[in-house]
């Protein structure tokens, strides 16, 4: 299985660092975020990789080459430099270097003990994607039925709710914070393009029920890979997943860049 690392975003929750290096090249425990990422997927048995790079790309791209751990690995970049394209729009745009049935997706900031075998034992046959969820504190949260599938997602300092069902009751639904990590098959491609083929049979409501503006524009090259998922939640299958146990740090701010320190120094 192949998998795709978000390393291209611009690392704004950890300024002044990311003034001067990537998101991907921060330092934490001997190493940086990107070396904890890739080898933990390596010794999970992934073989080959994919790495979006924007940002300070040549920083990254030279590590990589430059780090004999890395420089010994199957890793291909997409290269973003002329355009960020998002969450969505990267993997629209890594399509060519991304084959086989499934593909993972990872943030490089997520640091987790997930059991990678685990979850893409769970992927169900009919599964547009597969979304790693889990019960931490949050604002946010995907909103799921009592199969785990999608069906919207909502924001619960604010009250906000996006879904592709108008009559959505989000207080029957079950909440999951989403995970930065996901096993996406190839019927994504296809979705990609029927959404913008026939962009209005996908929008999503708030609320109250009325269409959010904005929810039936075509993608473009540039888009979230979370509001895409909630618009094509209504025709293609999306599950969520939640371990029994899983210790998972966003690392992409300096207080939380902290705990991931503690965490994979404990590992070692």
């Amino acid at each position: 299985m192949k998998a795709m690392i978000f390393a291209a975003g611009l690392g704004t929750r950890l300024k002044p660092l990311t003034d001067s290096i990537p998101k991907a090249l921060a330092p934490v425990a001997g190493h940086t975020l990107l070396y904890h990422v890739l080898m933990r997927l390596r010794d999970s048995g992934i073989d080959e990789f994919v790495i979006n790079v924007h940002h300070f790309a040549d920083k990254v791209i030279d590590y990589v080459h430059g780090t004999p751990e890395l420089a010994a690995m199957n890793i291909k970049f997409s290269d973003e430099r002329d355009l960020l394209r998002n969450t969505g729009g990267g993997i629209r745009y890594a399509r060519p270097l991304l084959g086989g049935d499934h593909f993972l997706i990872h943030n490089v900031d997520i640091i987790s003990d997930l059991d990678i075998g685990w979850f893409e034992s769970e992927i169900r046959p009919n599964a547009m994607s597969t979304l790693l969820v889990s019960q931490r504190k949050t604002q946010r949260y995907f909103l799921f039925d009592e199969n785990m599938r999608l069906q919207g997602w909502t924001n619960l300092a604010t009250g906000a709710v996006k879904t592709p069902f108008r009559n959505l009751d989000p207080s029957r639904c079950h909440m999951g914070a989403f995970a930065g990590i996901h096993l996406p098959s190839h019927t994504i491609f296809e979705a990609f393009d029927a959404i913008d083929a026939t962009p209005a049979a996908y929008p999503l409501y708030d609320e109250s029920g009325t269409i959010i503006p904005g929810s039936q524009d075509v993608l473009g090259q540039c888009f979230s890979v979370v509001d895409f998922y909630l618009r094509a939640a209504a025709k293609y299958p999306i599950y969520g997943k939640e371990p029994s146990h899983l210790t998972l740090i966003d690392a992409g701010k300096p207080e939380t860049l902290s705990q991931a320190e503690t965490f994979l120094s404990g590992d070692r």
